[in-house]
């Protein structure tokens, strides 16, 4: 794939109006000795005609004084080379050396090009290439490598095939970095396929990759969820003499792209491997490395494992940053661990490590979970104290926190400070706000959210109208929630989740005939049934007294790979009970047991409940199962 876009980049009839490749279709070639008329190209969009000649006038005007150019050589050594500069700047001078007679030399246009792609300015070059091309440095090798490493960067992979077709019309020869580039361009825009062609047709024609080509690719593997394929290429360098032929050796890039992408792929061991193998071949982790490892285990919960981590490399000297501490407060906070977490934050900030708004949002995400919502509140406001940035998601914790402690009207609060303090709300902040006002039964409150959504400029996401029509559903206005589902708003699709929430409804409003037709419909549509759905099914035929059937379906549920859980045989125990038949109770209760489902509070009321009522009580708890813990 890598060399049919090659091919066609280097094309003059792939190129296109307006398109970079344009400029490059007729290369310009000069030959001030020749006095032959010369050949006019054919005409071209996006390059400008050539103007028409100075008049004596203009060429005295554009004389450069002595202090133009001493002012030029200034802002080239001072701001150029320390990127103390605006693109303003840059732009005008690069205009004045245009015009200057005698124009500066190829050095400084370089000079000033490279200070604009050093610092990430790569629009701002892309955008002189017909000034580039009117003033002949399109010609310049440089010139052209640092053009292409622009567009590479500025993810336009396909222009950057135009500048290397322009580089070999001209009679150069592209190097190793202009062809990394490519490569760095290709992964940028997930073109992993096209990435991994040119790197192989690197070793078939040219040139070889180095290093950093073997860096840059391992790294576009690993981020685009490649890592077997990245580690398949890593070992192929330890061996020097694979499948690729490698000349080099992997380097710290190398192992960090590698180890931080198994470490996201939940293959800690096969990281920790790669870890002491850098340590044994002299490469010294860095804290790249280590915060990768540390985020890894902590994410499997293995805290004490990560907590050793962190201790060695405090040790090796290596400061940890805030995604190490981020990685460790997160884990903590999960495991209800707060003392500890705050005690995490304390040591950050010791260190001299500013924490970020994702650190204080994952501890006041921990305190609202713990019901602490005072003392993440406090901590809202310590944020504002100590300068650090609040956004939309340090409110939607607050908001949340608040809803789960019954607490509306303050979750209400949250929601029009965050409009008094010109934070936008996203769509998360309006699902939280209609969701809680559903289960609090405020149904005209989360319909008013629905509209202030529109309002706002935010547009509903699919989870949106998933706790609209669950939400409508559990307050019994089912025929308001059809009418949406059967809406033709292009986020509606039928899932299970919303299929649980509208069968559920129907079963409430006694209309059994068309949930079974939509749970028939599931599986045309080649969704499967989950133990919800298969459970809120049960529960209504034994609310209709269809015992028979919702028996069937338990049987059938587990025949169709979706094994019941404890609230399913609740469900249908409680159906049994209704009807009295205590054997079957019975029944279910030995097949829990074999599948060493324990009952629960509600399993164990029920069956006092209904064992005290029968005559024959002491005769059935002989025939109890025993339950191991």
């Amino acid at each position: 794939m890598a060399s049919k876009a090659l091919r066609s980049s280097s094309s003059p009839v792939s190129a296109s109006e307006g398109k970079l490749s344009s400029l490059f279709t007729y290369p310009r070639r000069r030959n001030p000795r020749s006095r032959e008329p010369r050949e006019e190209p054919a005409v071209e969009i996006s390059s400008p005609p050539p103007p028409p000649p100075p008049q004596k006038s203009e060429l005295s005007d554009r004389n450069t004084t002595q202090e133009d150019r001493t002012r030029l050589a200034l802002f080239l050594e001072t701001k150029c080379k320390s990127g103390d500069f605006t693109v303003g700047e840059v732009l005008h001078h690069f205009d004045r050396m245009v015009s200057m007679r005698p124009a500066p030399p190829a050095s400084s246009f370089r000079l000033l090009l490279g200070a604009l792609a050093k610092n990430s300015h790569c629009s701002a070059v892309i955008s002189l290439r017909a000034k580039l091309e009117s003033a002949g440095l399109l010609s310049d090798y440089i010139v052209l490598n640092i053009l292409l490493n622009c567009c590479c960067n500025a993810r336009r992979v396909a222009d950057g095939f135009a500048v290397l077709g322009a580089m070999f019309r001209r009679g150069h020869c592209p190097n190793t970095v202009s062809y990394t580039q490519l490569v760095k361009g290709l992964c940028l825009e997930h073109k992993i396929g096209e990435a991994v062609g040119l790197f192989m047709k690197m070793f078939r024609s040219g040139p070889r990759p180095n290093i950093v080509t073997y860096g840059t690719l391992i790294s576009g593997l690993c981020k685009s969820g490649n890592t077997s394929m990245a580690l398949k290429l890593h070992r192929d360098m330890m061996g020097s003499n694979g499948e690729y032929g490698v000349l080099c050796k992997p380097n710290l890039v190398c192992y960090s792209a590698i180890i931080d992408g198994l470490c996201k792929d939940g293959l800690l061991e096969e990281a920790r491997g790669l870890f002491l193998e850098m340590k044994l071949s002299g490469i010294l982790p860095d804290v790249v490395v280590y915060s990768s490892l540390i985020h890894g285990l902590c994410s499997i919960g293995q805290c004490k494992e990560a907590t050793v981590l962190l201790n060695e490399m405090v040790d090796k000297r290596i400061s940890p940053n805030t995604i190490t501490f981020n990685s460790l407060i997160e884990v903590l906070c999960r495991e209800g661990k707060l003392k500890e977490a705050e005690n995490v934050l304390k040591v950050m900030i010791d260190r001299g490590v500013e924490p970020d708004s994702y650190t204080y949002n994952t501890i006041m995400c921990g305190l609202c979970f713990a019901g602490q919502i005072d003392e993440a509140r406090e901590l809202l406001v310590q944020m504002v104290s100590k300068g650090c940035l609040i956004d939309a998601v340090s409110y939607n914790v607050l908001i949340n926190g608040y809803f789960n402690q019954k607490s509306t009207e303050e979750a209400i609060c949250m929601y029009k400070e965050m409009i008094d303090e010109g934070i936008k709300p996203t769509v998360v902040t309006f699902n939280t706000l209609m969701k809680g006002f559903f289960q609090k039964g405020r149904v005209g409150d989360a319909r008013n959210m629905f509209r202030e959504m529109k309002h706002q400029e935010v547009e509903p996401n699919t989870s949106t109208f998933t706790i609209f029509i669950d939400g409508l559903c559990k307050n019994n206005f089912l025929l308001e929630a059809l009418d949406l589902f059967h809406s033709q708003d292009p986020n509606i699709k039928l899932s299970v989740q919303i299929s649980n929430s509208l069968i559920d409804g129907m079963c409430k409003a006694g209309d059994i005939e068309a949930a079974w037709d939509l749970f028939h419909r599931l599986q045309k549509d080649g969704l499967a049934p989950t133990v919800v759905t298969y459970s809120i099914m049960i529960h209504g035929l034994c609310q209709q007294g269809q015992f028979e059937e919702a028996n069937e379906l338990f049987m059938k549920m587990e025949a169709n790979g979706c094994p019941p859980n404890v609230i399913t045989f609740n469900t249908l125990m409680h159906g049994f009970c209704q009807n009295n038949e205590i054997v079957k109770v019975i029944e279910l209760l030995k097949k829990m047991a074999e599948r060493s489902i324990l009952p629960d509070d509600f399993t164990t009321s029920m069956l006092v409940d209904v064992l005290s009522k029968d005559e024959n009580h002491k005769e059935y708890l002989n025939l109890l199962p025993t339950f191991s813990a």
